[in-house]
């Protein structure tokens, strides 16, 4: 039988951080071209909440870069703490973003060496999938950060399809935060 302390020690720690506005406000936009042919431009602000119609044609191209960017220092400050905690644990930048260059470069530039996942989707499924998929190879406690709300319930949903012993905490990163 395995001892509680066994337990503690054992245990594999995921900690999950989305990239924009979540860690960092940057002036990248998200580009959507409607069927009718007009176009209109969001922040990533925007487009967590933007609800997709028929025909729309998102265009990440602004996100190759990271353009201006401004960190944001509370989140910042449970990124420092988590990476610099005793234990073991895997921090990921899970981001929706199509490349991970820009945010590794920049987050190295700060002192943070963080595994970055680039989806290439912003689908509140592609984030929970991958988690999930993460789980999947013995990840048994996951803390997960975002600006989205339709991310976090998404992570939150898998406490219904995970094992009980799993521990799975997923926060919204306030307006407070900011």
């Amino acid at each position: 039988m395995i001892s509680f302390l066994d337990y503690i020690l054992i245990e594999k720690k995921l900690r999950v951080f989305d990239f924009d506005d979540t860690l960092v406000r940057t002036t990248s936009f998200v580009f959507i071209n409607h069927i009718d042919g007009t176009k209109t431009k969001l922040t990533p602000a925007q487009y967590a909440k933007y609800e997709l119609k028929s025909g729309d044609q998102l265009d990440f191209s602004d996100f190759e870069k990271v353009k201006r960017p401004k960190p944001i220092n509370d989140i910042i400050k449970i990124l420092d703490r988590m990476a610099k905690a005793k234990g073991e644990r895997r921090i990921v930048i899970l981001t929706a973003r199509n490349i991970d260059g820009p945010i590794k470069a920049y987050l190295n530039s700060l002192g943070y060496y963080p595994e970055v996942i680039a989806l290439g989707k912003g689908d509140p499924k592609a984030k929970a999938d991958w988690i999930l998929q993460q789980i999947k190879q013995g990840y048994d406690d996951v803390f997960f950060i975002d600006d989205s709300i339709k991310n976090v319930n998404a992570v939150k949903g898998l406490k219904d399809i995970v094992k009980s012993n799993v521990k799975i905490r997923a926060a919204l990163a306030k307006e407070t935060y900011k």
